[in-house]
């Protein structure tokens, strides 16, 4: 601007720039910067407009206000580097650990309570309250604090007041991690930025690695495990033998095919085999899987007792503890879950798991909340879907894993779940990334450092039970086979024999896919079949991870069968 005025020429060279009717076009562009920013205009009174000073109050709405509005307007605006670095008002919490934040068995939970204190900072520097209240009284906007300008805006210098009356000495757990996370919680001062929790002792050391798994030690696979962990399943046990250190739940939300199944039976039998532990765990499932649980156990886990609680002459009350008792994990099914709620909630378990989690998303229903009544010391939940629809599914699993820590089901849709669902709140998004991240971990088989882990094919057979109607209709069938052979035996017709035992395998296998299908009857397919219910469940979590499956079966009329059904269903 001075050298405009130095230099009364009709044009002017800058840099590599040449301008026509410098000054006119200078005091056209000032007289617009004016209109936004009343206080430029002072400086267009006098004969060489080269600067316009400003109050430290100009000086803020300036760069808080003005600045902004300006640069949308078309003008350059340099800024102090001050600014940009947001050398502001801001809080920051010293936590450390009790000595009686673990329970008597070395294990944390959320309502264990921890030693903190507040500090204030001004620009990154500590500040007592003595020095505060002399800037406040100030009543500036921008301040020095030891040899740097500072903001001190004032709809905190209030707030900050008060922060020093926020009472010191102890935060239960679950405040102090939302804190550690980047997640303000009901204890952080209002309006007041969060600076930051410095974490001393062991407590640090949970905060590195909750925020960052990268930091886990990788254990060997157990001694007593009949299979070869693949690189991400050892990544998966470890972070599960983590959590379960410090008595975290864990989902484990791994892809369908991933091997969830495996990396739980190695936990379970390194609980058992270095832990020491003697309590039994509980998995819960759905119907169809129960069979397969336990041939899963039988095939890498055969050290581990397994007990398959089910059917009509299953144990209850104090025969079922006794029971439960002399073995190490116990299976049953989601609807026993709700059945026999009182009998399995009045047992101290080692660990729950809760197997294709997405059971329990409606946190009202029946199952829901049988599943929070369990007692135990370590809590696992496996899906590969942890929201299919809306996020209280989320919140829902989240309660049954680490109660309390996403606060009430209310509050979470308040702060999470409205404005991400409605508006995609950004702000929203990430706070409930960061404070979920820790205790989910989710892998894909389309990631990178996952496919290059996988082997080229993975079969797996799954036993589903028959239905009533299926068991009643495939003993009719038998019967009624046995009977004929019977009759062609007296005949000695050996290859009549023969065909009645292939036409009984037939009929037998139609039954077993369904009993429409056998009967031909066009009759509705919903909850009639073991293996179609199971089908159907598997789907679903193919359809919501946007994965595609590609369906055999050896009846081209159960093909015809299933594509409306499918339709409908998914």
């Amino acid at each position: 601007a001075a050298k405009i005025w130095r230099e009364k020429g009709r044009t002017l060279k800058y840099f590599d720039r040449r301008f026509d009717q410098p000054q006119e076009r200078m005091l056209k562009g000032l007289g617009y910067a004016a209109r936004v920013f009343p206080p430029i205009d002072s400086s267009l009174r006098l004969a060489t407009p080269d600067q316009a000073k400003l109050s430290t109050n100009d000086a803020f709405t300036f760069l808080k206000e003005a600045a902004p509005l300006l640069e949308q307007s078309g003008f350059g605006i340099l800024i102090p580097s001050w600014w940009n670095q947001k050398s502001r008002l801001q809080a920051r919490a010293k936590v450390s650990a009790k000595s009686s934040a673990k329970n008597e068995k070395g294990r944390l939970n959320f309502e264990s309570l921890v030693n903190f204190q507040w500090e204030l900072t001004l620009g990154g520097e500590k500040i007592s309250r003595e020095e505060f209240e002399r800037l406040a009284a100030l009543k500036q906007p921008l301040v020095q604090v030891r040899g740097q300008w500072v903001v001190m805006d004032p709809d905190q210098v209030q707030a900050a007041l008060k922060f020093f009356e926020k009472p010191q000495g102890e935060l239960s757990l679950v405040e102090a991690m939302r804190l550690g996370l980047g997640v303000d919680g009901e204890t952080m001062p209002a309006g007041v930025e969060l600076g930051g929790v410095e974490a001393t002792g062991w407590l640090a050391d949970v905060f590195a690695r909750l925020n960052d798994s990268h930091q886990l030690d990788h254990l060997p696979a157990p001694r007593q495990l009949k299979a070869t962990l693949r690189p991400y399943q050892l990544r998966g046990f470890s972070w599960l033998t983590f959590l379960r250190q410090f008595g975290f739940g864990a989902c484990l939300a791994d892809d369908m095919g991933l091997g969830k199944t495996i990396q739980t039976i190695s936990l379970l039998l390194h609980e058992r085999d270095t832990l020491k532990v003697k309590t039994p765990a509980l998995i819960v499932c759905p119907t169809s899987v129960v069979g397969n649980w336990a041939r899963e156990f039988e095939r890498f886990a055969p050290t581990i007792k397994a007990h398959v609680h089910r059917g009509l002459e299953r144990h209850q009350g104090e025969a079922f503890e006794n029971t439960a008792k002399t073995h190490d994990v116990v299976l049953t099914s989601y609807p026993l879950l709700m059945r026999d709620r009182e009998t399995l909630a009045n047992m101290e378990w080692g660990t729950v798991v809760l197997d294709e989690a997405q059971n329990i998303k409606n946190s009202s229903a029946k199952q829901a909340q049988a599943a929070r009544a369990l007692k135990a010391n370590n809590r696992i939940a496996l899906t590969g879907t942890p929201v299919e629809n809306r996020l209280s599914e989320l919140w829902s699993i989240m309660a049954f894993l680490n109660p309390g820590y996403l606060g009430s089901e209310e509050s979470f849709r308040k702060n999470f779940a409205r404005p991400i669902e409605r508006t995609a709140d950004a702000a929203a998004t990430e706070s409930l990334r960061r404070l979920t991240t820790p205790f989910m971990l989710r892998r894909l088989k389309t990631d990178k450092t996952i496919i290059s882990d996988l082997p080229d094919k993975m079969e797996m057979k799954v036993y589903c039970p028959l239905t009533k109607e299926q068991a009643t209709l495939y003993q009719a069938i038998v019967k009624d086979a046995l009977a004929q052979v019977e009759a062609a035996q007296e005949e000695s017709d050996q290859m009549k024999r023969r065909g009645l035992v292939l036409a009984m395998l037939m009929k037998l296998k139609q039954a077993c896919n369904h009993p429409a299908l056998f009967l031909k009857d066009g009759s509705a397919l919903p909850d009639r079949s073991g293996k179609l219910s199971r089908l159907t469940e598997m789907l679903v979590e193919v359809c919501a991870e946007g994965d595609r499956a590609l369906i055999f079966t050896q009846f081209a009329e159960m093909g015809r069968m299933l594509e409306p059904h499918l339709r409908e269903t998914l």
